[in-house]
């Protein structure tokens, strides 16, 4: 659709930014806390870029105040952060850690006296190592009363404060990259039980959104999907059902959970044929069924286009970027199911994602007329390498990127899409996750990197001025 006119934002968008508890916080074992599988798993030689943890990050428990100064300034209308489960319940259970909820209290404090709107991660995937030690972590189904306890906690600490809540951030990538890929904790490739673990997960999802509305919550509970739109190489029908094939997989095979408590019909006839599908248990599709999300978070970075592969000499898992040198990812796929290929209409950045801001407003289309849920765009951004000059930072090339997909949200929006708010990844920069400090996502820069010994100095780029305009404008001039 092409419109002679677009739609404007409404008056009380949410327009926001987002960060994660393990990659701005620091403070590893303050204040009561203790491990998280992340905090153990980085320290796994070979598996983070140069061995960087999130020892310090960027010392945002300590300087959440300067932090939210400066969005402040910025104007944000809303924040997007995560509680660590360990601040709260050190061991996963038992007694609440005082120290670790007022941390938060304080921030959210904070927050409100600043105008900004607290929107609370419950999990982002730093899992008590506890909890892994005891019964296997997400392996067992015993997690899910003890992460609805979790929950229950923060709910009733930050009642009235608080309106929106992300019940699970990413179950698609901590799932795949923990049991499948094994690039994320706890580092196993079992096909068999990703899918097993993913099942509890969405239990567990199931499970604390009910528990939200049991209780009358003020507010609004949503999972916060990372959707990646699947195209075909081309109109060779055998390429389009290896676009339907990854899109039923990766994408349905968690939306459609979340939104109709089944399992789509393809995916589970795959799976069966496989030997791979979940084991459910007597009230499991009762409880899938009963829960229903007030928003769907969408983490929109990219899309993906497929090619058919077939099961004889078919292309398999491949290589991740996580160098920053552009070009080194290499095809992967599922041989009989499809692969991904380098889509040549459209740019990539130095971690070869592809940039494709149309993808955004085609994601929100899709969810649209499938769902019919309004979303909340939780995480958006571009990671890229940033150099400071004269005391600036010129990322004309990450103001480039925002507008873009903030016009696609607003054609999105004309085409019939309800978006409720756009979160920027990241505030600051940030730890992130395997790619170290050199990848860089905020809107303020911060002087730390793979040494882990930065002044930790805060600094806007231009691209915080710009959004400075864009909230101000309301977007009027996208």
């Amino acid at each position: 659709m092409e419109h002679k006119k677009l739609k404007a934002f409404p008056n009380d968008f949410l327009w926001g930014s987002a960060s994660a508890a393990y990659q701005v916080e620091g403070a590893p074992f303050e204040d009561g806390k203790k491990a998280s599988v992340w905090d153990n798993f980085v320290r796994i030689p070979g598996k983070t870029f140069k061995g960087t943890n999130g020892d310090v990050a960027v010392d945002h428990y300590h300087r959440y105040k300067e932090d939210v100064a400066l969005m402040k300034e910025l104007g944000l209308k809303s924040y997007r952060f995560s509680i660590a489960w360990t601040r709260i319940l050190p061991d996963g259970r038992g007694e609440v850690n005082q120290a670790g909820l007022k941390f938060y209290e304080d921030l959210i404090d904070e927050l409100i006296a600043n105008e900004i709107e607290p929107i609370v991660t419950i999990y982002h995937w730093d899992l008590p190592q506890a909890l892994e030690d005891l019964y296997g972590g997400w392996e067992s189904r015993e997690i899910i009363a003890d992460f609805v306890n979790y929950a229950e906690v923060l709910f009733n600490a930050f009642k009235g404060k608080v309106k929106y809540w992300v019940s699970l951030n990413e179950q698609n990538i901590f799932t795949s990259q923990g049991w499948s890929l094994a690039t994320h904790p706890p580092g196993k490739r079992d096909m068999k039980l990703f899918y097993q673990v993913n099942h509890i997960a969405n239990l567990t999802n199931a499970a604390v959104i009910n528990k939200f509305h049991e209780l009358e919550m003020d507010g609004q509970i949503g999972p916060s999907f990372a959707y990646t739109p699947q195209y075909a190489k081309d109109s060779d029908p055998l390429n389009v059902l290896a676009a339907e094939n990854a899109e039923e997989l990766y994408s349905h095979f968690w939306m459609d959970v979340y939104l109709y408590g089944e399992y789509p019909i393809a995916a589970m006839a795959y799976l069966r044929e496989n030997g791979l599908a979940p084991e459910f248990e007597a009230g499991d599709a009762e409880l899938l069924k009963s829960a229903k999300p007030d928003f769907l978070g969408i983490n929109y970075y990219q899309t993906a286009t497929n090619a058919w592969n077939p099961v004889d000499g078919g292309v398999g898992v491949g290589s991740f970027n996580t160098s920053g040198k552009k070009g080194t990812t290499k095809e992967s796929g599922i041989p009989g199911l499809h692969k991904k290929i380098q889509n040549p209409f459209i740019d990539r950045t130095n971690w070869d994602w592809e940039i494709d801001p149309e993808g955004l407003r085609i994601a929100l289309r899709r969810i649209t007329s499938r769902y019919r849920i309004p979303v909340m765009i939780t995480e958006n951004g571009l990671g890229e390498y940033d150099k400071v000059e004269d005391g600036k930072i010129h990322d004309d090339y990450r103001i480039k990127y925002l507008e873009s997909h903030v016009k696609a949200i607003k054609e999105a929006m004309t085409d019939g899409a309800k978006v409720i708010g756009y979160h920027t990844w990241s505030y600051t920069d940030l730890l992130s996750w395997l790619n170290g400090y050199q990848k860089r996502y905020g809107f303020v820069y911060v002087d730390q990197d793979e040494t882990m010994e930065g002044s930790l100095k805060r600094i806007p780029k231009d691209s915080y001025y710009w959004y400075q305009h864009l909230i101000e404008t309301n977007a009027e001039e996208v």
